[in-house]
């Protein structure tokens, strides 16, 4: 019973495609081993303690002679966490703003959205640190970079998508996000300064690539596997007729996906008629696995 229910939960969990929980589970994973280790020293199992050193050589340095000297940390310090409520928070919101953007664009998307906004951080980070040193030796760490640009990007497409908060009740998206860009602004120009620049700057990304997305241009083709050409015609004999695979003419096209987006931009998602919704989900689930 308890395999079954097991094997359910990683079903579920991490064999969707989405990245959510890999990135979740290597944070938590992460967090517990500093800490682990910690308490060995506290312990007196092991003469040093070794949290310090593995945040500092994980975490992203803000110049670029000690970036060169661990150019691992453009990855690690993602997923470095030295604060529980910091990391308890951050994991529920990628949680949340992760299924609303999947509610309304594609897994291809996501990643563009989060690797690119993780990428473009990190640079500015190290290259503002490089310009303009701060007075003090200052590392990044945590994913608050891409997680900004994904709700950027998902909340200028529905900016008016309702959210039920415990205390507030019913809050538009574009409030939350004002608020948490707010804070989340004023705590990076506060303790990190060029981790306040570069945050600015995803956010802006986030904001550009659902203008862009509006517009026609998905940056995140880039993604997109190459078609493989078309195979010969061959004869299939008997009823055994494969129709797991779509075809193009059974999605929805552009121009009616255009047209639902704009709507949902001014009047907000719950708008939309059930086969407006209906055609905006299989859109969004479609993926490349279309025949043409």
């Amino acid at each position: 019973m308890n395999s079954i229910g097991l094997k359910d939960f990683w079903r579920q969990t991490y064999k969707t495609g989405s990245p959510i929980p890999v990135v979740i589970s290597i944070q938590v994973c992460l967090f517990v081993l500093i800490y682990f280790l910690d308490l060995l020293f506290e312990l007196k199992f092991i003469s040093q303690s070794f949290l310090q050193p593995i945040v500092k050589h994980l975490s992203l340095p803000s110049n670029f002679s000690a970036f060169l000297a661990q150019p691992w940390s453009v990855i690690s310090s993602n997923f470095v966490y030295v604060q529980l409520l910091n990391l308890i928070f951050d994991s529920l919101w990628l949680y949340w703003v992760g299924q609303i953007f999947f509610t309304f664009l594609n897994k291809r998307q996501f990643f563009f959205v989060y690797l690119s906004s993780w990428l473009l951080g990190s640079m500015l980070y190290v290259g503002f640190g490089t310009l303009i040193p701060p007075p003090t030796d200052l590392h990044l760490m945590g994913g608050a970079h891409p997680l900004a640009a994904v709700l950027a990007a998902i909340v200028v497409l529905v900016p008016n998508y309702e959210l039920r908060l415990l205390l507030f009740g019913t809050v538009k998206l574009k409030v939350v996000a004002i608020v948490y860009f707010a804070l989340e602004f004023l705590f990076f120009t506060i303790g990190n300064r060029p981790a306040a620049v570069s945050y600015f700057a995803v956010v802006l990304f986030g904001m550009a690539f659902t203008y862009a997305l509006r517009s026609g241009i998905d940056w995140s083709t880039v993604f997109q596997k190459k078609q493989k050409k078309p195979a010969k015609m061959k004869v299939v004999v008997g009823n055994h007729i494969p129709t797991n695979r779509k075809h193009r003419y059974d999605l929805p096209n552009q121009d009616e996906i255009d047209a639902i987006l704009d709507k949902i931009s001014v009047s907000g998602y719950e708008s939309l008629t059930h086969h407006e919704k209906e055609t905006l989900f299989r859109a969004s689930n479609s993926g490349d696995k279309v025949d043409g």
